[in-house]
C-alpha cells in the first residue's frame, strides 16, 4: 500500500430496463476500460458517469493534477495463517478482479507504487475477522488493496478509512471456488477528505461474495462496487448504509455483470440525509448477459430525507440480453418520515424527538444486522445515534 434525474422528495423511480441484442460492461461510458489513463478524456461533467459528481471538489484527481504527496497509514491485524505481501503492479493478482472504468480508477492504478496483497489460503475457515485500517495523514495518495480467498476459504473482513487524506484507490476481492468472503467498508473519514475507489469483486464457482459499505465521512465519496462471476453458482449480496450531512456529497455507483449462468445477486441500499447542499447518489447497474442463463437478481435504494435542502439521485438501471432467467427486478424511492408511523408511535406516549429516532433506527436496521459483528455494529449505531442528535 502506497505512503501511500433528480428524484423529488416523496417520488419512486423505476429506472429503465433494456433488453438488448447486443452490449457490454461499457454500455453507459465514455471510454471502455483500461488500465492507462491516457485512454480516457478528462471529465467535464456532461459525460454520463461523471454528471452527478462535483469535479472541482475531487482535488485534481480527475483531470491528472493530484500529485502523489500524502501519507496513508496502513495497518493489517490478522488472525494466524494469513499472509500479507506487498508487491508491485506485476503481481498476477493485482488488477486480475477488475480494469478501472474512468480516469480515477486509472490514474490511481498507474500511480500506485506498491500494492498490499491479503491472501487466506484454501480451505481455511477463519473465526476471527481480518482488520485493516487506512488512516489519511494529509495530502494525496494512490492505493491499491488485494484480497485473494482461496478455494472454500471464508473469511470476514473490515476495512476501516479514518483521517484526512485525498484519496484514489482500487480494490480488488477475488473469491476462490467455494469461497465465502464478507467484506465491510467503513467510509468515516474527517470532515475535508476526498475518498475515490473502484471496488472489483471476482466470484468463483460457487462462491459467495457480501460487500456492506458504509459512508459518514468526508467532503466528497464516491465509490464504485463491481461484481463478475468467474463460474456458475457464484451469489453476490450488495448492502449500503449511508447518512449524508450538510454540504457532504456521498456518491455510490454499482454494476453487476451477471456474465456467468445460474447465478445471484441482490443489493441494498439505504441512505438519510439532512442539511442545505447534502447530496447522495446512488447508481445501480445490472447486466444479465445472453450467457447469464438462470439469473436471479434484485436491486433497492431507499432514501430518507430529514431536512430541506437535501438532495438524492437514484438511478436503477437493468439491462437483459436473455430471456432465460429466473427473476429480475429493481426499485427506488425517496421519500420524508412516514407520518402514520410517527403518529402510531406518539399515539402511544412516546415523545415526538424519539419516535423520529425510532423511525430511523427501524430504518436502518436490517442493514446494520448484516455485518454480524458486536463492536463494529454498536459503533456504527453510535455514529447514527451522534447524526439524529443533530436532525431532531
Amino acid at each position: 500500500m502506497a505512503e501511500a434525474q433528480n428524484i423529488p422528495v416523496g417520488s419512486t423511480t423505476a429506472g429503465s430496463i433494456a433488453v438488448a441484442a447486443e452490449s457490454t460492461v461499457a454500455t453507459r461510458m465514455s471510454a471502455p476500460p483500461s488500465y492507462d489513463v491516457a485512454d480516457f478524456p478528462v471529465p467535464h461533467g456532461r459525460e454520463e458517469e461523471w454528471r452527478f459528481t462535483p469535479l472541482e471538489r475531487l482535488r485534481g484527481l480527475q483531470d491528472g493534477t493530484a500529485v502523489a504527496d500524502g501519507r496513508i497509514r496502513t495497518e493489517v491485524y490478522a488472525p494466524a495463517g494469513v499472509t500479507q505481501e506487498t508487491v508491485g503492479r506485476d503481481d498476477p493478482r493485482v488488477g486480475r478482479a477488475g480494469t478501472p472504468v474512468d480516469r480515477v480508477a486509472a490514474q490511481a492504478y498507474t500511480s500506485f507504487e506498491k500494492a498490499s496483497v491479503v491472501s487466506v489460503p484454501k480451505e481455511t475457515v477463519l473465526t476471527e475477522p481480518i482488520r485493516i485500517t487506512v488512516h489519511g495523514q494529509g495530502g494525496t495518495a494512490f492505493v491499491h488493496q488485494v484480497i485473494e480467498l482461496g478455494a472454500f476459504a471464508e473469511a470476514v473482513v473490515v476495512i476501516d478509512h479514518t483521517g484526512d487524506a485525498v484519496v484514489a484507490a482500487n480494490v480488488d476481492f477475488l473469491v476462490g471456488d467455494g469461497a465465502k468472503l464478507t467484506v465491510v467498508s467503513v467510509q468515516d473519514w474527517d470532515a475535508k477528505a476526498v475518498h475515490v475507489a473502484q471496488h472489483n469483486a471476482l466470484i468463483g464457482r460457487d462462491g459467495s461474495f457480501k460487500s456492506i459499505v458504509v459512508t459518514f465521512g468526508g467532503d466528497v465519496v464516491r465509490l464504485h462496487p463491481r461484481v463478475a462471476y468467474a463460474g456458475p453458482g457464484g451469489e453476490a449480496e450488495l448492502f449500503g448504509l449511508y447518512f449524508t450531512d450538510k454540504g457532504q456529497h456521498q456518491e455510490h455507483r454499482l454494476l453487476v455483470d451477471h456474465n456467468a449462468p445460474h447465478c445471484k445477486s441482490n443489493a441494498v441500499y439505504k441512505g438519510a440525509l439532512q442539511g442545505d447542499d447534502a447530496h447522495a447518489v446512488w447508481i445501480g447497474d445490472v447486466l444479465i448477459r445472453a450467457a447469464a442463463e438462470g439469473t436471479d437478481t434484485y436491486e433497492m435504494n431507499r432514501n430518507l430525507v430529514l431536512t430541506d435542502g437535501a438532495r438524492v439521485d437514484s438511478v436503477p438501471n437493468l439491462e437483459i440480453e436473455t430471456g432465460e432467467i429466473a427473476g429480475a427486478g429493481h426499485a427506488s424511492a425517496t421519500g420524508r418520515f412516514d407520518d402514520e408511523q410517527l403518529f402510531y408511535l406518539m399515539s402511544r406516549g412516546i415523545p415526538q424527538i424519539e419516535a423520529r429516532r425510532l423511525v430511523i433506527r427501524g430504518f436502518f436496521a436490517e442493514l446494520v444486522q448484516q455485518i454480524g459483528l458486536p463492536d463494529v455494529e454498536e459503533r456504527l449505531l453510535g455514529k447514527i445515534e451522534a447524526e439524529l442528535e443533530a436532525s431532531v
